[in-house]
C-alpha cells in the first residue's frame, strides 16, 4: 500500500497566503522524512480555497527539495492550458526527478477561470477529451501534429522526449481525475487510472473501479494493464489519540475554511450554483476517512483497500489549519500508520 499526502495549500480564515503556502511546502518536506510515498498537489485560481494556482510549478519546487518522494498534481486543471505547454512541463519534470513526477488532470469547473485564460465554456463543457488525447500523444511519441477542433498545428519535434529518461516508464504516470460516468469511460478507453474524490464513500468508489476495469475490456486494454491501473483514492486523515479529538480538530478548523473558500468560486457564466453545507460535508468526510486513532486509521485505509482494490491513498493532513499540527499529523501517520500497512 502506498500513501501519500494531498496538499491544497488552504488558506483558514484569518491567514495569509504565505503562510498556506509555507504550511504546504513544509508539510511536503515533512512527508518525506516521515515515509510517505507522495505528495499530490492541488491547483486552484482566483480561491483562498487553494492558494496553489500551478500545481506543476510547486511539483517543480517541491522534486528540487525532496530524494526519495514522488510529487503529482491533483489536479492540473487541463481546460485553461494548453496540452502541448503542460506535456513540455511533465517531460521536463519526469526527466529531471528521475521519473519521480505524476500528472494529475481534470477538467475542473464552469469558472472564471475559463474567462481569464481565455479557452471559454467549451473548453470545459466538450474539449476535455480533444486535449487529454493530445497531451497523452505528446507525453508517448517523438513527434507530434494536431488537426482538431481546438488544436490544429503542423507536426512538430517533442523535446524533451520523457521516454529518454532513465526509467523503466516511457514516460510520466498520467492520472484522470474522475467523478462521472463519462469521465470513467473516458480514462478506461486510454488505460489510464483514475483519481477518486474524498466526497465518496468505498461503496462508490469500488462501483466507479468497476465501470473503469467494463470500459477499459471493451476498449481491448491488454489485461496486465487494467490489473495493474494504479487508481489513487483521496481522502482526509487526522490522527489522535481519541477519536472524539481527532473529530473536534477538524469540525473546529474546516467549516471556516470550506466556506470562505468554496464560496468564492464564481462561475463564467452566471449560472447558479450550490455549496455544500460546511460543518455537514466535515462531518461526513470524517465518517468516511481515517480520521481518529492510529488503530482507527489503519482499519480504514486497510478496509478501504480490500472493499476498493486500491492501494494508493492522497490524504488531506492539513485539516487542523495549523503549521506545527499538521507537521505532528504527517509524522504520526509515518510512524504509527504507515508500519502496520507495509
Amino acid at each position: 500500500m502506498r500513501v501519500g499526502s494531498f496538499v491544497l495549500a488552504a488558506r483558514f480564515p484569518g491567514q495569509g497566503q504565505g503562510e498556506a503556502l509555507h504550511r504546504a511546502v513544509r508539510s511536503a518536506e515533512v512527508a518525506e522524512e516521515s515515509g510517505l510515498d507522495s505528495v499530490w498537489l492541488a491547483e486552484h485560481h482566483f480561491v483562498p480555497y487553494g492558494t496553489c494556482p500551478s500545481a506543476v510549478t510547486l511539483a517543480a519546487l517541491l522534486l528540487g527539495r525532496t530524494r526519495r518522494l514522488r510529487v503529482g498534481t491533483a489536479v492540473s486543471v487541463l481546460p485553461t492550458v494548453h496540452p502541448v505547454a503542460l506535456g513540455e512541463q511533465a517531460a521536463l519534470l519526469h526527466l529531471t526527478s528521475g521519473g519521480r513526477f505524476s500528472l494529475g488532470v481534470g477538467r475542473g469547473g464552469p469558472w472564471v477561470d475559463l474567462e481569464v485564460f481565455g479557452s471559454g465554456l467549451e473548453a470545459y463543457e466538450s474539449g476535455f477529451p480533444e486535449s487529454l488525447d493530445l497531451l497523452v500523444r505528446w507525453l508517448r511519441e517523438p513527434s507530434v501534429g494536431a488537426d482538431g477542433e481546438r488544436f490544429r498545428f503542423r507536426e512538430v519535434p517533442v523535446v524533451p522526449r520523457p521516454s529518454e529518461a532513465l526509467t523503466d516508464v516511457a514516460g510520466p504516470e498520467v492520472v484522470v481525475a474522475c467523478t462521472s460516468p463519462a469521465s470513467v469511460r473516458l480514462a478506461a478507453e486510454r488505460g489510464l487510472p483514475m483519481l477518486l474524490g474524498m466526497h465518496v464513500g468505498d461503496e462508490e468508489k469500488a462501483e466507479m473501479i468497476a465501470l473503469w476495469r467494463r470500459h477499459a475490456h471493451a476498449a481491448g486494454r491488454p489485461a496486465a494493464e487494467i490489473r495493474g491501473a494504479g487508481h489513487v483514492s483521496a481522502g482526509v486523515c487526522q490522527i489522535a489519540d481519541r477519536r472524539t479529538d481527532a473529530v473536534e480538530t477538524l469540525v473546529k478548523a474546516m467549516p471556516g475554511w470550506l466556506r470562505q473558500g468554496l464560496d468564492a468560486h464564481v462561475t463564467v457564466d452566471g449560472r447558479a450554483r450550490g455549496m455544500r453545507d460546511p460543518v455537514a460535508y466535515t462531518e461526513l468526510l470524517c465518517g468516511l476517512h481515517p480520521v481518529g486513532t492510529p488503530r482507527l486509521c489503519v482499519d480504514r485505509l486497510a478496509a478501504t483497500s480490500e472493499r476498493t482494490g486500491i492501494s494508493r491513498f492522497a490524504l488531506l493532513v492539513e485539516g487542523s489549519g495549523d503549521l506545527a499540527a499538521t507537521e505532528e499529523n504527517v509524522r504520526r501517520l509515518g510512524s504509527e500508520v504507515l508500519p502496520h500497512l507495509r
